[in-house]
C-alpha cells in the first residue's frame, strides 16, 4: 500500500505521452480532461503520501519530474498550435534546465544540496499550472474564457519565471560562495 503514492506519480509520468499526442492534434477537450486526471493524481498522491507517512526518498524525487514532464509537454503541445508563444515555452523549459544544472554543478563541485522549493518557485509553478488550465480552456468546448485573462496569465508567467530563475542562481551562487568559503577557512 505504501507504494500508491509513487505508482500514481508514475502514472502522471505516463500521461505525458497522450497529452502531448492530443495538444498535437488539437483535441483540446481530452487534453484538458488528461490535465484534470493528472493534476488529481498529483494532489491524491501528496495527500496519500502525507496522510499515511507512505513519503519515500524515490517519491521525493520522481514527483517534480512528473510535474515538469507534464508542465514541459503543455507548454510545447500549446506552442506547437500557436496557443502559447514559444518564447515562452524557452523561458519555462530554459528555467527548468537553468535549476537542474546549477542543482549538478552545485552537488558536483561543492557537495550536496537541499533543494526544497523556494515561495517563488512554488509560485511559479502554481501560475505555470493556471495558464495551461487557462488555455485548454480557451480551446476548449467546455468553458468561455476571456481572452484578457489568458494574456494576464501569460504575463505573470513571465515575470515569475525569469523571478524565480534569477533567484535560484543568486540563493545558490550565494550559498556555494558561503560553503567554499567556509571549507577553505576551516582547512587553514
Amino acid at each position: 500500500m505504501r507504494h500508491i503514492p509513487n505508482l500514481l506519480t508514475l502514472l502522471r509520468m505516463l500521461l505525458t505521452v497522450p497529452l502531448a499526442w492530443l495538444l498535437r492534434d488539437g483535441r483540446f477537450d481530452a487534453a484538458l480532461i488528461v490535465a484534470l486526471v493528472a493534476g488529481f493524481s498529483d494532489a491524491l498522491d501528496g495527500f496519500l503520501a502525507k496522510r499515511f507517512s507512505w513519503q519515500s526518498r524515490l517519491g521525493g524525487l520522481l514527483d517534480p519530474v512528473a510535474d515538469k514532464l507534464l508542465l514541459v509537454a503543455c507548454f510545447v503541445g500549446l506552442a506547437q498550435v500557436g496557443a502559447l508563444p514559444w518564447w515562452l515555452a524557452a523561458l519555462v523549459i530554459g528555467r527548468d534546465v537553468l535549476i537542474v544544472s546549477g542543482a549538478v554543478a552545485y552537488h558536483n563541485l561543492v557537495g550536496p544540496l537541499d533543494a526544497a522549493p523556494s515561495a517563488l518557485s512554488k509560485l511559479t509553478t502554481v501560475l505555470q499550472i493556471m495558464l495551461v488550465l487557462a488555455t485548454l480552456l480557451h480551446l476548449s468546448r467546455f468553458a468561455e474564457w476571456p481572452a484578457w485573462l489568458n494574456l494576464a496569465l501569460l504575463a505573470a508567467v513571465m515575470f515569475a519565471t525569469l523571478a524565480s530563475g534569477i533567484d535560484y542562481v543568486v540563493r545558490w551562487s550565494i550559498k556555494a560562495w558561503r560553503e567554499t568559503h567556509s571549507q577553505r577557512s576551516g582547512s587553514q
